[in-house]
């Protein structure tokens, strides 16, 4: 009987350590994979925290021991997310898109991308030849198709696929070479060395490159040296909604950085009956009548294309899990008061070194001196550009505006004004200190 007993007692002693190997090595198993999961964090979705969850409920099981295993706060999330950029995308190539209107001071703003360097592939409105062959079409109509073509091209450009812009080029590029790509001089990265090539006789290039002698561009050799560039840029003035631009910014093979440059809504419209003065002769005929009909097509378009800048920046700063860390609002009158601060930030948003040649172009054209301010000097005064408008607008479209584009300009902070004269008084501002970011 105690021969039995101690048979009996040996088989449950080997099963219970063979139970207590089997638990401990499970333990073993689930802490190694624990510390891979939270190792390589950087490198999952962060939707992926639920797996990380239950391998701690897990081992909290099997140890007895209390793990927190609860869903993350928004802070850790951050934190993490924070990681993931630093992770993935350090030292990376960055794709910047400078999203903007007409009249905002977008090709000043993007000249501080196209002066970086070598290391920069920077386009200038490119989605000026989408528009172009689209607005005569049915599809330009529908405004949903418009803005997903638009996306479709930047997505290409980004990647160094031109063939996609291609197809909007008239006339047609012929074996990949054009003469006809718009403005083709205000990209330093299509007039360089390895893109020039050689003239050719009785071509004409209406935007030829001003830095040296090329002939029609090759659309080949501009995708090759996109492909040798780190970073890329676009500037444009065609993409109307930023909730329109989510595919492309979630594209796990781009780093987007999405720019929103604004500026005061009378400045923009004063700038514009300028700039496109044939166009808005009906503004002017309203400003010489003192009347302004606000049921007018005209006024309605004012107002929608306000909405839109509005919109856009409710979506950017209300900063969705895809646009995190990867939008940034600008206010064109901030720039011209502190052009080089301003130009600091942007880059450091976009995770790129403030070059020097950047940081010498914006000294060289912002910064003037008695010396340099002849009537043909390029050099300007940027706060003094910026506040122009302000003699040029007359009192009644400024009205006009403030009605019509009233909620977007208490968002982006431009004081309203009751009479002419304050309208010209430069000693009082029409900016409030304002952080958007």
């Amino acid at each position: 009987y105690d021969q039995h007993a101690d048979q009996t007692l040996d088989i449950q002693l080997q099963s219970q350590d063979s139970r207590m190997k089997t638990k401990y090595a499970i333990v073993f198993i689930c802490i190694v994979a624990l510390v891979i999961i939270e190792k390589e964090i950087t490198l999952l979705n962060t939707t992926q925290n639920g797996s990380l969850t239950m391998f701690k409920m897990l081992l909290s099981k099997l140890t007895g021991a209390k793990v927190n295993y609860s869903s993350p706060s928004e802070e850790q999330e951050e934190d993490e997310l924070d990681d993931l950029g630093t992770y993935r995308f350090n030292g990376g190539q960055k794709h910047i898109l400078l999203m903007a209107t007409t009249r905002t001071g977008s090709s000043f703003v993007g000249e501080f991308f196209n002066q970086h360097g070598e290391n920069m592939f920077y386009l200038f409105e490119p989605l000026w030849h989408v528009e172009r062959m689209l607005t005569t079409a049915s599809e330009a109509n529908n405004g949903t198709v418009l803005a997903g073509i638009y996306r479709d091209v930047l997505q290409g450009l980004f990647l160094c696929d031109l063939s996609p812009l291609e197809k909007f080029i008239s006339p047609p590029p012929q074996d990949h070479i054009t003469p006809a790509l718009f403005r083709r001089e205000s990209s330093l990265s299509l007039c360089e060395e390895s893109v020039c090539s050689p003239v050719v006789k009785d071509v004409f290039e209406r935007y030829h490159c001003k830095t040296r002698r090329c002939g029609p561009l090759n659309l080949t050799l501009a995708s090759e040296s996109c492909l040798s560039k780190q970073h890329h840029a676009i500037k444009t003035v065609r993409v109307r909604q930023l909730d329109t631009l989510q595919p492309l910014v979630e594209d796990p093979r781009l780093d987007v950085r999405v720019i929103q440059l604004v500026r005061d809504p009378r400045a923009i419209l004063a700038s514009r009956m300028v700039a496109f003065s044939s166009k808005y002769q009906t503004w002017k005929t309203w400003a010489q009548d003192g009347q302004v009909p606000e049921d007018d097509e005209e006024v309605k378009r004012l107002k929608g294309n306000c909405d839109q800048i509005r919109m856009s920046a409710e979506v950017g700063l209300s900063q969705p899990r895809w646009l995190r860390r990867r939008y940034m609002l600008v206010r064109y009158e901030d720039i011209a008061r502190y052009p080089m601060q301003k130009a600091e930030e942007m880059y450091r948003f976009t995770g790129i070194p403030f070059s020097s040649q950047a940081r010498e172009w914006i000294l060289r054209n912002t910064q003037t001196t008695r010396e340099a301010s002849g009537i043909y000097s390029t050099q300007k005064n940027s706060s003094e550009q910026a506040e122009k408008w302000r003699f040029s607008i007359p009192f009644t479209l400024a009205q006009v505006v403030q009605r019509v584009c009233g909620p977007t300009m208490k968002m982006f902070g431009y004081r309203f004004v009751d009479d002419e004269k304050t309208l010209i008084n430069k000693s009082i501002s029409l900016l409030e200190d304002k952080l958007f970011n």
